[in-house]
């Protein structure tokens, strides 16, 4: 789904110059880019933004503004509204994956719109919408900022694009099996010689078992130098560092 139409971030009303810039930090961690605001209370550019995107600047500095949320979603074909269920409307109410579905199923442009932090949505904006898109929350705690919920929906988008995943480190090869004899015969030669191995009768047994954990973890080469190390540095005299 690398080539599907990214949707556009619609704030409607925001109150907060930093709760802006979160919301624009929020959305590059997944990959969007176009903020659109209708009517900022404080006006448009704020200072307090750019330090809460914490680098998000080309979100910022891209943003329009409009003065109706019609206005800002005239060019879209696919509207969700990001409020909770209305029983004052008649309209399908969807989950973030079914939102998520649709988005990157559509090959016309779409936005999700979010409301102010203390009223949300009016009525009229949400008729907007060709859907709501409802995030299950706990009902006795239902408080989620502007910021948290632009990230969880931003989050759905993203599970069905490909961006790049965290770099995964290599998993380094096993060890020859000549390197881990030779850790089990060093380390049960130094434990004989402490005198681990006792009572005799139990010795075979012992290193059996000690064979079965050592030979279980899959070390590498890297690894087996450094219990190596290890033991040596048990057995040996401490020696004098600068």
């Amino acid at each position: 789904m690398s080539g599907a139409i990214k949707p556009i971030i619609v704030l409607v009303r925001p109150q907060l110059g930093q709760n802006i810039g979160k919301a624009a930090r929020a959305m590059l961690n997944f990959g969007l880019t176009e903020m659109r605001m209708v009517a900022p209370r404080d006006g448009w550019p704020n200072p307090e933004a750019g330090p809460a995107a914490s680098g998000a600047d080309i979100v910022l500095e891209q943003a329009r503004v409009f003065d109706t949320a019609e206005q800002a979603v005239a060019d879209c074909n696919l509207v969700f509204a990001s409020t909770v269920r209305r029983r004052d409307l008649v309209m399908p109410v969807v989950s973030p994956e079914q939102m998520a579905d649709s988005i990157v199923n559509s090959a016309e442009r779409s936005a999700i719109l979010f409301g102010p932090e203390r009223s949300g949505l009016e009525t009229e904006e949400v008729a907007l919408a060709n859907a709501i898109v409802t995030v299950p929350i706990n009902p006795e705690f239902a408080s989620l900022n502007l910021a948290q919920a632009v990230i969880l929906l931003a989050y759905e988008w993203s599970k069905r694009t490909s961006l790049a995943q965290p770099t995964v480190k290599e998993t380094e090869p096993p060890a020859p099996h000549g390197e881990l004899e030779g850790l089990i015969t060093h380390l049960n030669r130094e434990l004989e010689a402490k005198g681990y191995f006792h009572p005799p009768s139990r010795t075979q047994a012992t290193k059996n078992t000690l064979r079965t954990i050592l030979t279980k973890t899959g070390w590498s080469s890297r690894e087996i130098k450094a219990i190596r190390g290890i033991i040596r540095t048990l057995v040996d005299p401490a020696r004098c560092r600068d």
